[in-house]
């Protein structure tokens, strides 16, 4: 795999700023890719998927080092709020999911001493960090159907608009997008409750 600090320059570029999530990232998708025996993540293709469990800075570094991305269905996102992502190696169905120590912030100021800006002190810590001070890796298994699903195209019963690979969610015989079915990020106009009384169902 290419130097750390070759892959942090690039991280640093594609994210627009050096943080201590991008130092943290870079050395989780090395860790992650190291495990698997992957040398050089980006000539992979599809033969990688990465699954992250938070939105942060982090997710833009595992992405640069590992060449996944949403858009090719090979980087995964589940909101979980955990700065941890698995890497799967989809050919031989081996997976190691990484995370970032709780701890791993008390113990960054004795690699830094005489530095008293927490985020200063974080981004040189977590560069000089023994591997197990800062991360835990653990051989995991992917559960069946999160790594392809069929392409099968379903309409949601109350607003119509189509739910792809297999994200609907059915009741009562009847198929819905999640948002109308359980509530989403924005509001929808029709009450799932509209439906079943439409329908003459209770």
């Amino acid at each position: 795999m290419r130097p750390f600090d070759e892959l942090l320059q690039e991280a640093v570029a594609f994210h627009g700023h050096l943080c201590p999530g991008q130092v943290l990232g870079v050395r989780m998708a090395m860790a992650g890719c190291r495990a698997l025996r992957i040398e050089e993540p980006k000539r992979m293709g599809k033969g990688l998927v990465v699954f992250v469990e938070i939105d942060r800075c982090a997710t833009d570094a595992i992405q640069v080092v590992t060449g996944c991305s949403l858009g090719k269905r090979t980087l995964k996102h589940l909101d979980y709020g955990k700065m941890a992502a698995t890497f799967v190696n989809v050919a031989t169905g081996e997976a190691m999911r990484v995370a970032a120590r709780d701890d791993a912030r008390e113990h960054a100021a004795a690699y830094t001493p005489g530095v008293t800006d927490p985020r200063q002190v974080q981004i040189a810590a977590y560069r000089l960090m023994p591997e197990a001070e800062l991360l835990t890796l653990t051989p995991v298994v992917i559960r069946p159907g999160w790594l392809g699903r069929p392409r099968v195209r379903v309409p949601c019963q109350l607003c119509g608009e189509g739910v792809n690979y297999g994200r609907e969610v059915v009741t009562e015989g009847l198929a819905f997008c999640q948002s109308c079915f359980a509530g989403g990020y924005y509001d929808s106009p029709t009450p799932l409750d509209a439906l079943r009384t439409f329908s003459g169902r209770t």
